[in-house]
């Protein structure tokens, strides 16, 4: 299925203004027509900060931050109709271990109503500036790399030395749900 502007699969809002230039300039403050051009202005700043609000966010820092994705929340629930919010956590893994496991604590409470959305990164081998994505998957087994979350730590387990690899980021996105 094709992308069809009519449908509006995303959260666009129209960038065209609704207002007539002449209106706004001979407007009547106590008319009719200015207190209808009052309830346009807020509805369309209202539709705009709906669709902020909504829009993933690039914004990636070390802190817990808001991105921007909901997810459907459980029937029921006392935030079932709005979703949950996800949150996203950039760690600053350093370099990739020689044929170890390697753990960084992403400093986290985790509590049983925690659900991981994502988790990845990319790593940096400056020296001749290739290029990995973490998790790596390669068709020789010992090459590749594992990432996963536990309770504290980051964990990244290698069978052969990556440790040239120097600069990694890992990102997790999570739903934190209430009890």
């Amino acid at each position: 299925m094709s992308w069809n502007a009519q449908s509006n699969p995303g959260l666009f809002i129209p960038t065209t203004s609704v207002f007539e230039l002449d209106q706004l300039r001979d407007v009547d403050v106590k008319s009719d027509s200015f207190k209808e051009l009052l309830v346009r202005l807020y509805q369309n700043v209202n539709n705009i900060a709906l669709a902020l609000n909504k829009k993933d966010s690039g914004y990636y820092v070390e802190e817990e931050f808001v991105n921007g994705q909901v997810f459907p929340a459980p029937v029921g629930t006392s935030n079932s109709q709005e979703g949950i919010q996800a949150f996203r956590k950039v760690i600053k893994f350093g370099a990739l271990p020689n044929t170890t496991t390697k753990t960084v604590a992403h400093g986290l409470t985790i509590t049983d109503n925690f659900n991981f959305t994502r988790i990845y990164g990319a790593a940096t081998k400056p020296a001749t500036k290739e290029y990995l994505p973490v998790p790596y998957a390669s068709t020789t087994a010992a090459n590749s790399i594992e990432l996963w979350v536990d309770v504290t730590n980051i964990n990244i387990k290698t069978a052969i030395d990556y440790s040239a690899y120097t600069t990694t980021w890992i990102i997790i996105e999570y739903l934190k749900q209430s009890s």
